[in-house]
């Protein structure tokens, strides 16, 4: 099943993000991804504007983008994670990252970690949040980065599926044998041309750990903007922005669930705005849906 979302950077322009997921909502997309950077001065903590939005919808799924586990560790992210998903009645997913700016991280008041031991200790997270997620009596862990004895709090009405937002290979290969998705970075940290080689690093990862690499779902995120003429949609390598109309828009979609195993589709918009989010949802998203029948 091919799914479509748009993102929101938490901004303090709270009524726009009102008005925008709740067209998302009425437009009939699925998800919401929210910009968690609590190190950010202008932006919001992502985790309290999503449980505001998700009181103020009905269908939509939300997930940080991704949220930095240094800042948020397993014994906190899990309980707020899981309350939020009682509360919206399962629609609270978790995008996890390893924490991809360590200047910003140390400067909040988060530990000092080398990349080696950011992912160490986010291969020790994810089978921690589930059994947190998923065990009622006390749950008891001697990690090397997260010991824990706590009795967790109300679990989950569903199960929470964990993104990755992985960047290099060994993320990647991590992705593939733990993750439940891969949050494919924006190509401002990951070029187009190195999307194909990510995901085949986390397809051989997959199989080595007995796991169907189909299971690892993909989640593109895209920047650009959908315009009323014929723009530049050239993918095959670099960052730059997709701008083009809902055709172009859906060609390279459909390209990329075709040619990559991409099921999930996300929208950056360069200016978030209403008609940018209606286009998406009116135009990209049915003809998209015409080309993969």
């Amino acid at each position: 099943m091919v799914e479509f979302g748009v993102q929101v950077t938490p901004t303090a322009e709270v009524g726009l993000h009102r008005e925008l997921v709740a067209a998302a909502d009425e437009g009939g997309l699925d998800l919401v991804a929210v910009q968690d950077h609590p190190y950010a001065p202008s932006q919001l903590d992502a985790m309290t504007l999503i449980g505001d939005l998700l009181a103020r919808t009905e269908r939509l799924r939300f997930f940080p983008d991704v949220a930095p586990l240094p800042l948020r560790p397993p014994g906190m992210l899990a309980q707020a994670a899981a309350a939020l998903d009682v509360l919206s009645g399962g629609r609270f997913e978790l995008g996890l990252g390893a924490g991809g700016i360590p200047r910003g991280i140390t400067g909040i008041g988060g530990p000092d970690r080398t990349p080696g031991e950011s992912l160490e200790a986010l291969a020790e997270a994810i089978p921690l949040l589930r059994r947190l997620w998923t065990e009622p009596g006390r749950v008891v862990a001697d990690g090397k980065y997260y010991p824990v004895n706590v009795r967790p709090g109300p679990l989950p009405v569903h199960d929470i599926a964990i993104w990755v937002g992985s960047v290099g290979p060994r993320s990647m290969r991590l992705t593939g044998r733990l993750a439940d998705g891969w949050a494919a970075p924006i190509p401002q940290y990951l070029p187009y041309e190195e999307w194909a080689g990510a995901n085949a690093i986390i397809d051989e990862a997959a199989t080595a750990a007995g796991r169907d690499p189909a299971d690892v779902r993909r989640i593109a995120q895209i920047v650009g903007t959908i315009t009323d003429v014929p723009g530049d949609t050239d993918t095959t390598r670099g960052d730059a922005p997709v701008r083009g109309t809902p055709d172009q828009w859906a060609a390279f979609f459909a390209r990329l669930a075709t040619e990559q195993p991409f099921r999930t589709f996300v929208f950056w918009p360069e200016q978030h705005d209403l008609t940018q989010l209606g286009r998406f949802a009116h135009d990209v998203v049915p003809a998209t849906k015409a080309l993969l029948d």
